[in-house]
């Protein structure tokens, strides 16, 4: 009797390997026939992403893993539809821009925010109608080299969007930027760059959601998108994301920032779907006096795996960072929290906090929280990092209990207290309102027998 064949084994994959394919001599074809940005700046950005490791910094690397993507058969639309599609505004936004699997499919701006000068469009747009200035904005980029994916996102990105306000104008309500993505086996790569002159003054609140093309199952997708923030001095900007992608999509975000000379920055972002999501924020504190506000929360379920890294540099004199992060957990899900505060011999008088604090409500939860400084200047007002990683605090539940709570309604107010304070920062009240939806609808769906048992 003949014994039957052994089913041959996948090939084994590196802990850090992306598993996109990417055909070096296609892509020079690709991206000498593309008319978004510089070509030798894109062959530049390809091959620093076929050098640079997946993590750069070693203190980080033993947390890496990436062999959740599956992305081998990941295709880039390489001219998605930029033409701007009029949509209707909503009563509560000064600016709206939809894009479904990189196409747009809805624009709109008030005529308030228009007649200010305001830009808010697409960047092949901008590029038709004004090139020197968008080419400017595309020069002052801020993604930062060391980052492998960061690189791969500069040099293979196709649709683009740009918000650019001028000096001393102050819109009264959200701009609303929507990514919607999740197509079986598309690869979609973005950027976005915020521009606000000196005394400007903006909010911006950015939706990842599922495409109508978006399917559950094995098949994934991909998503990378950037924020590049510059703020002239005394400028002041919100920006709050809310991301909810389906199990299926593998996300790569990158948000940079330059904050002029008593500018300040708040950052809101809430991570709620995608099967790996990797975050990563640079701000540059460059002018004295300047701020930035940042919290970011995770609430994962299943297998989903959360990588949220933050480095924060103070240049100027007297700046400030207030900096926060924050996961719950249940099932199998991972979140690594790594943040590195780093203060310059030229800021003097900086005050600076790093936060990271995991709440793993499964016993097969895993959070790991690596706060770190590292400074050159002395003479701070402050400069303190701290983490926590557990489960829900008993002395709150019981507290709760007390006062006639049930145990699981307990539990529920606990977890979604924690994660409140992105909630409270985000600039519109019809996405605070979702955002706890959702929020809610985790909980019931997930943790609700899961955290009780």
């Amino acid at each position: 009797m003949t014994a039957p064949a052994s089913r041959p084994r996948p090939a084994r994959r590196a802990i850090d390997d992306l598993s996109l394919t990417i055909e070096r001599d296609d892509l020079e074809h690709r991206l000498t026939n593309l008319a978004l940005g510089d070509l030798d700046d894109r062959l530049a950005a390809l091959g620093a992403y076929e050098a640079l490791p997946a993590e750069s910094n070693q203190l980080y690397t033993p947390y890496i893993d990436l062999r959740a993507a599956r992305l081998e058969a990941a295709a880039i639309d390489w001219e998605p539809d930029s033409r701007l599609v009029p949509a209707v505004l909503p009563d509560d936004a000064d600016g709206l821009l939809v894009l479904s699997e990189g196409d747009v499919v809805g624009s709109a701006l008030s005529d308030a925010a228009r007649d200010a000068g305001v830009e808010f469009t697409t960047i092949a747009d901008y590029l038709d109608r004004t090139p020197d200035r968008a080419r400017e904005l595309l020069a002052a980029a801020t993604l930062p080299a060391d980052d492998k994916f960061a690189q791969l996102t500069r040099a293979l990105w196709t649709q683009g969007v740009v918000l650019d306000v001028p000096n001393g104008v102050r819109l009264e309500k959200p701009i609303i930027i929507r990514w919607a993505v999740g197509a079986p086996d598309r690869a979609v790569l973005t950027r976005t760059f915020v521009r606000l002159g000196e005394n400007a003054d903006a909010a911006v609140v950015e939706e990842l959601v599922a495409s109508d093309a978006s399917i559950s199952g094995s098949t994934q997708a991909f998503f990378a998108g950037t924020t590049e923030v510059s703020l002239g001095a005394g400028a002041s900007l919100r920006v709050a994301s809310l991301q909810e992608l389906p199990a299926s999509v593998v996300a790569i975000q990158h948000r940079a920032a330059q904050v002029g000379e008593g500018a300040s920055l708040q950052w809101a972002l809430a991570q709620l779907g995608g099967r790996l999501v990797r975050s990563r924020v640079d701000n540059r504190l460059v002018g004295d006096r300047s701020s930035v506000e940042q919290v970011e929360i995770v609430f994962g379920g299943d297998e989903q795996m959360f990588d949220l890294t933050s480095y924060t540099t103070h240049v100027g004199r007297d700046t400030t960072g207030d900096l926060l992060s924050k996961g719950a957990l249940l099932d199998r899900a991972r979140a690594y929290m790594k943040g590195l505060i780093t203060i310059d011999k030229s800021a003097r008088g900086t005050d600076s906090f790093l936060g990271e604090f995991g709440m793993n409500l499964s016993k097969g939860a895993r959070s790991v929280a690596i706060p770190s400084l590292e400074i050159d200047q002395p003479d701070c007002r402050r400069a303190a990092h701290s983490s926590s990683v557990g489960p829900i605090d008993e002395a709150q539940l019981f507290y709760l209990e007390s006062r006639g709570i049930p145990p699981d309604e307990a539990r529920k107010f606990i977890v979604l207290g924690f994660l409140e304070p992105v909630v409270a920062r985000v600039p519109l009240a019809a996405a605070q309102d979702r955002l706890r939806e959702l929020l809610e609808d985790k909980w019931t769906a997930g943790l609700g027998g899961e955290a009780a048992a």
